[in-house]
């Protein structure tokens, strides 16, 4: 009975762990902006005069490099190679540099989405020894994905091509089938929940105490995060592999601390949700 109760707290304190980080719509929601707006303004006026160098430990990690890439105007024309090959199919064009328009990627948004292969996959962000990087940008209304393809030179990260691709030819493609389905529909999410699902978030009485639980499809309204919809990001460290019947969704703040993780695996050939951390 008082393991019971003891859950029931750590259903209460977790939905409103996520209404404090921001709820629309049903209860305990997370509700990242849609892929246009504007959430976290930036100062472009500070951007345009930043530095266009960054220093060596910056290089080091594809993330290090990438937050200042995508804040700082100057940086991130000296760090593309002009004239950019821009890949539409069997057609190729060039961006001049006079044409370049600064992309700020999900710096003007106040979340981030990444997909792993596992949990242990998450760890590769730190990873110094990668030297090729694609941030992709994933629409779900045009079923198109477009990558910017970046790679490390002389032990810098430059930008050296974007490329457009249908998303049935993505290496999560059948994922990203699902996951559009999965965001929009709360039937369908109901029913991809697997027979058990593992939940981790903190413990109320110790913010530096991790507690385990299980959702089950009546408590799951009460976990539900609001997933985004229309169009998410996904940065693939190093050579994209093959899919692989495990996936892990990762929804990022960043700068408010927010992180959930939703790992999935394919049963049958259907995608379940088997753990959520938060």
């Amino acid at each position: 009975m008082k393991q019971t109760a003891h859950f029931l707290a750590f259903i209460t304190v977790a939905a409103g762990l996520f209404s404090a980080c921001g709820s629309s719509g049903g209860s305990g929601s997370v509700a990242p902006a849609e892929a246009d707006s504007v959430v976290a303004e930036v100062d472009s006026t500070a951007l345009t005069e930043s530095s266009d160098s960054v220093s060596t430990a910056a290089d080091e990690t594809f993330d290090d490099f990438f937050f200042n890439y995508a804040v700082n105007r100057r940086l991130q024309k000296k760090r593309t190679k002009f004239p950019l090959p821009e890949l539409r199919g069997d057609k190729t064009t060039h961006i001049a540099e006079r044409a370049w328009q600064m992309d700020y990627f999900f710096m003007r948004q106040d979340y981030y989405t990444l997909l792993f292969d596992s949990e242990q996959e998450i760890e590769e962000v730190k990873n110094v020894d990668v030297n090729t990087a694609i941030v992709e940008k994933i629409y779900f209304n045009t079923q198109s994905v477009k990558q910017y393809w970046f790679r490390r030179e002389n032990g810098l990260w430059m930008l050296y091509e974007i490329a457009y691709i249908p998303v049935a030819a993505s290496h999560n493609s059948t994922f990203l089938q699902f996951y559009q389905r999965f965001a929009t529909d709360t039937a369908f999410q109901t029913a991809s929940l697997d027979e058990t699902v593992k939940f981790v978030g903190p413990d109320p009485d110790d913010d530096f105490v991790q507690m385990e639980g299980l959702i089950t499809p009546d408590t799951w309204p009460a976990f539900a995060p609001q997933l985004p919809q229309k169009m998410i990001y996904n940065i693939v460290y190093g050579q994209p592999r093959k899919e692989r019947d495990t996936k892990v969704f990762v929804l990022r703040g960043i700068a408010n601390g927010l992180e959930i993780e939703l790992c999935f695996k394919r049963k049958a050939g259907k995608w379940m949700l088997t753990k959520m951390i938060t």
